[in-house]
């Protein structure tokens, strides 16, 4: 697992919380509309249907309530850092579940209603210190909620790759909460000060050993826009492609971020 950084971005508890409710409702009310036909098209995802990914997009956030409802651990031993890097070795884990939820739940959109309700209830119960034991180590709710922006984000992305015309909206601090989460990982990653990586309006991020920059124009700089970077960094997206089609603007001679991506699978 890549080092900690000294310093961890900081994260509005409240907005964080109500962004994850309303990208949850976005990705809900979608999926309401969505015939047979509809859910049962492909995804980018390798053999999951739109069904499978709608019922994997709901096992994201009923992982917290599940951790919820477990024992509260004694101590803090990670961050919300410590996530990005921690979900590819549960890969296999997580495809059995979709599949299975998938067939327990004929009604997507009565599944994602339901539990909707259940999530809003619990976090009402709950503040975000309150630490819960999740896959990458015992973090606080707070941190947790983080992450599962990066989840609805990344999911709805795929929703409206997969099913045409669909269109989800993204809520703004969800995709913002995301976007950094996603950059401050590659300064993890690859740390240093030799590269700057915009991706505006929500991060800037400096990665990559090498002589630090300290004013002016960086000698190495990467600028994108979120979605392009989310994809980057989850592998929805290749580099060379991306620099192909200009949606990556690379200069200088440690601007070339295809060796350190995807960030997370």
């Amino acid at each position: 697992m890549p080092p900690a950084r000294k310093r961890t971005r900081t994260y509005d508890p409240v907005k964080t919380r109500a962004a994850v409710l309303a990208q949850f409702e976005n990705v809900r009310n979608a999926v309401g509309t969505l015939t047979p036909e509809q859910l049962a098209l492909p995804t980018r995802l390798g053999d999951w249907s739109v069904r499978e990914l709608v019922a994997h997009t709901g096992m994201a956030l009923a992982a917290v309530i599940r951790f919820l409802d477990a024992p509260e651990p004694v101590r803090q031993d990670a961050t919300v850092l410590d996530w990005p890097f921690s979900t590819s070795a549960n890969s296999a884990a997580i495809a059995d579940v979709a599949h299975k939820l998938a067939e327990e739940n004929p009604d997507p959109g009565a599944f994602l209603a339901g539990l909707a309700q259940r999530l809003t209830e619990r976090l009402a119960e709950h503040h975000g210190t309150r630490l819960l034991a999740t896959n990458a180590g015992a973090m606080p709710l707070a941190d947790y909620l983080v992450t599962r922006t990066v989840e609805l984000v990344v999911h709805t992305d795929d929703l409206n790759a997969a099913v045409p015309g669909l269109d989800i909206p993204y809520d703004r601090q969800a995709l913002a909460a995301c976007t950094r989460l996603l950059a401050d990982a590659l300064a993890v990653k690859a740390p240093g000060a030799s590269t700057e990586v915009r991706i505006p309006p929500y991060a800037v991020v400096q990665c990559i050993e090498g002589p630090r920059h300290t004013r002016g124009t960086p000698p190495n700089v990467v600028e994108t826009d979120p979605l392009t970077w989310i994809r980057l960094a989850t592998g929805r997206t290749q580099w060379r492609s991306a620099l192909a089609d200009a949606k990556v603007g690379a200069s200088g001679e440690r601007a070339d971020l295809g060796g350190l991506l995807p960030l997370m699978g």
